[in-house]
């Protein structure tokens, strides 16, 4: 699995990774429980690999914050999502200290930390992410 079959769905909780496609849509199972769901073309869905933060000076891929909270707790589940606002904000200065402040909210993070703890607790195999990252940039510099 990597974050380009992982996704969040609008108005459900949790990440859900895409299995297959069907006429109007996919299949997804739930990383939380397991359980597989039926997402239609018209429900408004993120994939992970597409998002980015804002920083001062452009975007950073949710990937490379992903491996920067990794980093940070070698491998194991971050701070709660619940935690305070200070304590994440401080979180987030720590993994990417160059995130804009005006435009990435508490919530966002919050989101961040929630989806990195999912991820651990699904036993997602990080080093994907490098992978993607690496083809990204190599994408870019092809351009």
């Amino acid at each position: 699995m990597s974050l380009t079959k992982v996704i969040a769905i609008s108005g459900k909780p949790g990440l859900y990774e895409i299995l297959g496609k069907t006429k109007g849509g996919f299949i997804t199972t739930s990383l939380l429980d397991g359980k597989k769901t039926p997402v239609r073309n018209t429900q408004n869905v993120s994939v992970l690999s597409d998002i980015g933060i804002y920083t001062y000076e452009t975007e950073a891929a949710l990937g490379g914050v992903f491996l920067a909270i990794h980093e940070r707790f070698e491998g194991k589940e971050a701070i709660s999502h619940k935690a305070s606002n200070s304590e994440l904000t401080n979180l987030f200065s720590e993994v990417l200290p160059e995130y804009d402040e005006e435009r990435v909210y508490v919530s966002n993070i919050k989101k961040v930390v929630q989806w990195y703890n999912i991820l651990i607790n699904s036993e997602f195999d990080f080093e994907t992410i490098k992978e993607d990252l690496k083809k990204l940039e190599e994408a870019q510099s092809a351009q």
